[in-house]
């Protein structure tokens, strides 16, 4: 059930940025959107489009900001008689050539620092100084509703365009997460709870996902599930990993052992502290079911022999893991052991749509693609593909 109407006007990472794109030089735009799914990023996405070459990139953290002196300082005319504002080097108005500002989390900042950069939003100038006339400028806030002080002016609101930035679809952040290495364990978990992508104002009932922010509820966790904690994480599961790994090599790891409990138990700490401690659990209880997964070079040896998982979650992390090792070696060897019965139709569908998620690495689509049962697949299965 739509709560809020802001959230039903709603445009995806991708619209936004090329609304911003194609108004930016003449309105500035204020992105308003839940907490932790990417707008902060968006500074980066445009720099990286090729229209913006040579362009600077200005990122203003508004929070680090305490009161006017922050953006200028005032000085004497040079009759002596007058003075004038000179704003600060950091929002480049005295280059030369166009720049993008992006105001991020401006609905924080303190009035005195607020007022400072309203003509520069409203007017591209700061004091004498004008920006390039190819110049953008834009915001990011958190919804007011999230009550984290994000209130804008009225007056301000309607000398801009304020719009909303929505939780991306599952295969928005999964397409984004292969793309960013992100770790294969965080993507598997991703495709098997859907509901974290959303923002609580989606549901009438209040707290009703304990793992995600939820500024209603009584009990808030310290840490919750966004994109940008998820992205954390997978640096948390990373860095087990590597632990595993050096002791491994080093020969002092044993499976069940004391020194993997350790591990374990440093990893779910570091989790709770990242995710919260309802995410952390579940992530963990599926962490383990890792057993049940056979090894890359099962499948390759005998694709008719290796075992299945048993349970759709661990398939799942199965399915997650070879999407991201695809290449030549193993496309051959995992078709034929996906196929095998013990598969159902949605664990196929799932590796399917997978390698079709938009940027997936071409050397991976081309490895699996170029196998004949996969191409006999998809023909049969063409209508997963739109």
């Amino acid at each position: 059930m739509q709560l809020n109407t802001v959230m039903q006007y709603a445009d995806s990472h991708d619209d936004l940025i090329e609304d911003i794109a194609d108004l930016g030089r003449e309105i500035s735009l204020i992105i308003q959107g839940p907490m932790g799914w990417g707008k902060s990023a968006m500074l980066h996405t445009l720099g990286e489009m090729p229209r913006f070459k040579g362009y600077t990139l200005v990122y203003i953290d508004c929070t680090t900001k305490s009161d006017s002196g922050d953006f200028f300082m005032i000085k004497y005319g040079e009759d002596g008689k007058t003075f004038l504002t000179v704003p600060h080097e950091e929002l480049g108005l005295h280059l030369e050539g166009p720049v993008i500002i992006m105001f991020d989390e401006i609905g924080k900042m303190p009035r005195s620092a607020f007022n400072a950069v309203l003509r520069i939003l409203y007017e591209r100038k700061s004091g004498t100084m004008s920006l390039h006339p190819d110049s953008i400028v834009f915001a990011t806030t958190n919804l007011a509703a999230e009550g984290l002080g994000d209130l804008l002016p009225p007056h301000g609101i309607n000398r801009c365009q304020v719009r909303t930035y929505k939780v991306p679809t599952k295969m928005e952040w999964l397409s984004w997460a292969v793309r960013n290495s992100i770790h294969t364990f965080l993507m598997s978990y991703a495709n098997q709870n859907d509901h974290i992508f959303s923002c609580f104002l989606d549901h009438e009932e209040i707290g009703k996902y304990p793992e995600l922010y939820d500024p209603r509820a009584v009990n808030k966790p310290v840490a919750c599930v966004t994109g940008r904690s998820m992205e954390n994480a997978s640096h948390v599961f990373h860095a087990y990993d590597r632990r595993i790994e050096a002791a491994m090599d080093a020969g002092t790891y044993q499976q069940g052992g004391d020194l993997e409990k350790k591990y374990q138990r440093v990893l779910l700490n570091g989790l709770v502290g990242t995710v919260g401690p309802v995410a952390a659990n579940n992530m963990m209880t599926y962490f383990k079911m890792q057993g049940e997964i056979p090894t890359r070079d099962q499948i390759i040896q005998n694709p008719m022999g290796a075992p299945i998982p048993k349970s759709g979650a661990a398939r799942c992390l199965l399915i997650s893991r070879t999407l991201n090792d695809m290449d030549r070696e193993l496309a051959g060897p995992w078709m034929t052991y996906l196929m095998r019965g013990d598969f159902t139709k949605v664990d196929q569908a799932l590796f399917g749509m997978g390698t079709r998620v938009k940027g997936y690495p071409d050397k991976k689509l081309r490895a699996v693609a170029g196998n004949t049962q996969y191409q006999k697949w998809a023909e049969v299965n063409s209508h997963l593909f739109g």
